[in-house]
């Protein structure tokens, strides 16, 4: 069981660093031709969905997004389950030659980014990956750093950063769990 230790965003924060997070994706990419978005499944796959609508709003020009099952992509499969169960990855869009901006809502080791990049790869071959989290809370095991960053939060390893969307929670937040 895990114990509420602060709310690090509500929902207008969360909103102002979606909000944030696709402003920066397009000034590095000079606009957003050939720039696509594919969400991790599972709450990535609404941050995507909200930065491919911040997205449209600014640039009046809408982003593709799909959504990604890493699943069978993860470094610690035989350790999760003996039949993993795969849900559906969906990229109704060709990522040849595409800028693929990948969304997730909390980077920590880095080994989640690592399978969506290989997952991308298997798809075919993008001019570029980005890697766009809500959440940074530190504590890398592999070379991996996001492109965009909505909020750093320095955590423990006993600590739980809880990503709360509609879709999934009821609502929208950010926050720090500990460990009981």
């Amino acid at each position: 069981m895990s114990k509420l230790k602060a709310i690090l965003m509500d929902k207008t924060a969360v909103n102002r660093a979606v909000s944030r997070i696709a402003h920066e994706i397009i000034e590095r990419n000079d606009g957003v031709e050939n720039v696509v978005l594919i969400g991790i499944r599972r709450r990535g796959v609404p941050l995507a969905r909200q930065i491919a609508d911040y997205i449209a709003r600014f640039e009046g020009r809408q982003v593709p997004v799909g959504q990604l099952d890493i699943m069978l992509y993860r470094d610690d499969l035989t350790t999760i389950a003996d039949m993993p169960q795969v849900s559906n990855t969906h990229v109704p869009f060709s990522v040849t030659d595409k800028r693929v901006v990948i969304v997730d809502d909390v980077l920590y080791t880095g080994r989640t980014a690592r399978a969506a990049i290989d997952a991308v790869f298997s798809l075919g071959r993008p001019a570029m990956i980005q890697l766009a989290i809500l959440v940074d809370r530190g504590h890398r095991e592999l070379p991996i750093r996001a492109d965009y960053v909505g909020k750093n939060v320095p955590t423990s390893h006993s600590e739980v950063i809880a990503v709360q969307l509609p879709e999934y929670d009821g609502e929208t937040a950010v926050k720090i769990l500990t460990k009981d």
